[in-house]
């Protein structure tokens, strides 16, 4: 009897064991069975809203657009349209499809180049980059189905590395070693559904001495914005993700390795996961662990070590106004309002870093970037602060901060926008225009603040009335000034300005190819040219034009017609707008004559490049259909000698020799030859894609 229910037991506890095999067999084979699902994103989606550090995805067709940009080649800036980089690079074409996305730091000097439809722009630096490949997986990496975008409040992330539960009890003990230790596992608690699966007594929060599950929560936290105090988040316990992790010994501060899964998170900071992702497994989902919230489990707290706002990492200089206009009563009003700013960016190591600089007669540092690396402390700072005096040397001050304040020894990161934000009362006492543009030709964002008007006694030394006007950012859209009618109503700018100077998308204020010339176009209206195809040489014109940002401060266009005599049509300061230009374009009537082409040459130089702003690129386009009456190959060499850059575009009869005598060197990449007017359209591209790489191959002012 005894050897027969010895026998029944192994016979049973076989049974169990081979059930339990096959069943965990199945669900193997089912989970590898399941295919990856691809999530889409649309053409305009840059690599720096979507916080993955590595993903697959797959792109529509039709992303092939130049306003979505696209800096660098082969390894982009995060500033880029992840679409139409993989486009430009060549792994994918037109009509979409997947791609794998690496996300890699920050470099400086991306390079723009033209390929496969694409054209690319340079960039100084950018705070982070992205590698583009063919949409395989690579081996032992398990991708998101869900993309996390660091616009949008946090949600969890489908992750194909989650347990599938067998459902029996016994099955679980016999897959899983029991663990003797206490187990306190919290659910947290928010109105986003959890998208993995969770063993049902780990729902319970309260602490138990049965084995740990091998299965883990999956939550997504609410976020919070403007809360940026680290919080303790803690578990217990073993799971398929545990790992020897980074904690803060809460009476210490000190950091030790525990094999325990314990990890601390920035409140409302989902990007700041996804930079986290060293101390993690290779393809480990961010969200398949468990955590609680502040809420449900409240340790001892921690020093505060902030991180700050690390969806604003932006380097930021405040231009304080000290100047005796001012007056003491709205030198503390201004002073609350740099706290109160401070207070809303959220300074820390990993998000905004500010400084002061104070002007009057002269320019100083109050403090620099690396001097407070959290709000309170800063604020602090600030109230500390005294008045200068002196007048609103307004000009000198952006001269300082652009050859003083941006230094590495001065705490600027690199990888960080550089951004500076005037206060001004009433109006500068001195230039501010040049100042202004040769820091923003420095990689510089200005912002200005304006309150108030110039007093009446302070109008004698107004020198420029419309600075403001002057001085705007990269496109003239009201973006980067702020006029405040009043102190007293200051305050409610705040929010406003914390918006702008945190949208890193707009803060690309930097020298390329489209926005740093001046460019003069010289056509030939002699006779043989007809009205019909005038007009077509007018069009050509126009296409071109309107591949660049034109503005006052940005690429700037002029024109000139010739035959005989020489009639300049507009010159570069008389339209500011890309409209203007191209309504301006279309007004050019037909002169009809001779072909005097070297006078021409010297007449745009004269009336046209003398004038060029300093550090813009001269660049000549002259078009013409025949052999020049008079010399050519002097008043070539002559503007040349000026640093004016020459293309030289002939159509029909026009002189082959003449091309490449007007043309800057290499001459084969300066002329073109056309031979018939309706196929000058074609050029248009290549133009303009060898000006951006001649732009790219020459060093940064």
């Amino acid at each position: 009897a005894v050897l027969t229910m010895k026998a029944t037991v192994i016979a049973t506890f076989f049974g169990v064991f081979l059930t339990c095999t096959y069943t965990a067999k199945e669900a193997t084979k089912k989970t590898k069975k399941a295919k990856l699902y691809v999530p889409q994103i649309d053409c305009d989606v840059k690599a720096g809203k979507i916080i993955n550090p590595e993903f697959i995805a797959k792109c529509p067709p039709g992303c092939q657009d130049v306003k979505y940009r696209v800096y660098g080649t082969d390894i982009y800036a995060s500033f880029s349209s992840v679409c139409n980089a993989a486009i430009h690079s060549g792994i994918i074409d037109n009509t979409g499809g997947k791609i794998l996305v690496q996300k890699v730091a920050g470099h400086s000097g991306y390079r723009g180049s033209f390929s496969n439809g694409v054209r690319s722009l340079s960039l100084p630096r950018w705070r982070e980059s992205f590698l583009v490949s063919e949409g395989k997986p690579r081996k032992g990496v398990t991708y998101p189905t869900t993309l996390e975008y660091s616009s949008s409040k946090s949600t969890a992330v489908k992750s194909g590395n989650v347990n599938v539960p067998t459902g029996d009890a016994v099955c679980k003990e016999h897959q899983t070693t029991p663990v003797p230790t206490p187990a306190t596992q919290m659910a947290t608690t928010t109105p986003t559904p959890t998208t993995t699966t969770m063993d049902p007594s780990t729902t319970v929060p309260q602490p138990t001495t049965t084995p740990a599950a091998t299965r883990t929560t999956a939550a997504a936290a609410k976020t919070r914005p403007g809360l940026h105090r680290v919080r303790d988040m803690a578990f217990r316990g073993t799971s398929t993700s545990a790992s020897n992790r980074n904690i803060l010994l809460h009476n210490t501060g000190v950091q030790r390795q525990e094999p325990v899964a314990t990890f601390q998170r920035a409140a409302g900071s989902p990007a700041h996961l996804a930079m986290e992702t060293d101390s993690w497994k290779t393809g480990l989902s961010l969200f398949d662990t468990g955590f609680s919230s502040k809420e449900e489990f409240n340790p001892k707290p921690l020093e505060p070590i902030s991180q700050g706002n690390q969806n604003c990492k932006v380097d930021l200089s405040f231009l304080m106004d000290g100047s005796w206009s001012i007056g003491k009563r709205r030198f503390q009003l201004q002073k609350r309002f740099l706290g109160n700013v401070a207070q809303a960016l959220g300074i820390g190591s990993a998000g905004p870093l500010m400084g002061i600089v104070q002007y009057g007669d002269d320019p100083s540092t109050e403090f620099n970037l690396k001097t407070y690396a959290n709000s309170k402390d800063l604020r602090n700072a600030i109230e500390k602060i005294q008045q200068k005096g002196g007048l609103s040397n307004v000009g000198k001050a952006l001269s300082f901060v652009n050859k003083n304040f941006f230094l590495d020894a001065n705490g600027n990161r690199g990888g960080a926008p550089n951004v500076v934000v005037v206060m001004v009362d009433g109006w500068p006492t001195d230039r501010v225009e040049e100042a202004s543009r040769l820091a923003r030709e420095s990689g510089i964002n200005i912002f200005f603040v304006t309150v108030e008007a110039a007093a009446q006694s302070e109008k004698q030394n107004v020198i420029e009335p419309n600075f403001v006007d002057k001085v705007l950012m990269c496109r003239t859209s009201g973006f980067y000034s702020i006029n405040v009618p009043s102190w007293f109503s200051l305050h409610k700018v705040v929010q406003p300005l914390v918006k702008r100077v945190c949208d890193t998308d707009r803060l690309a204020c930097s020298k390329t190819c489209l926005n740093s010339a001046d460019i003069g176009f010289v056509i030939d209206g002699s006779s043989s040219v007809g009205t019909g195809n005038f007009r077509t040489v007018l069009q050509f014109v126009a296409n071109i034009s309107k591949e660049f940002e034109i503005s006052d401060t940005d690429t700037r266009i002029g024109a000139v017609q010739y035959t005989y005599e020489q009639r300049l049509e507009f010159s570069f300061d008389k339209h500011s707008t890309k409209q203007d230009v191209l309504n301006a374009i279309k007004r050019i009537s037909y002169w009809s004559g001779g072909t005097s082409t070297g006078a021409a040459i010297s007449y745009a130089s004269e009336q046209l490049f003398s004038k060029s702003k300093p550090n813009k690129r001269k660049i000549m386009i002259l078009i013409t259909d025949g052999r020049s009456y008079d010399d050519v190959s002097m008043p070539a060499m002559a503007a040349h000698q000026n640093g004016v850059i020459a293309y030289s575009i002939g159509v029909a009869w026009a002189a082959p020799d003449e091309l490449e005598a007007i043309a800057s060197d290499p001459a084969k990449e300066h002329s073109f030859f056309v031979d018939e007017f309706d196929n000058l359209y074609r050029y248009v591209n290549q133009l303009i894609q060898n000006i951006c790489t001649e732009f790219n191959s020459q060093p940064r002012n």
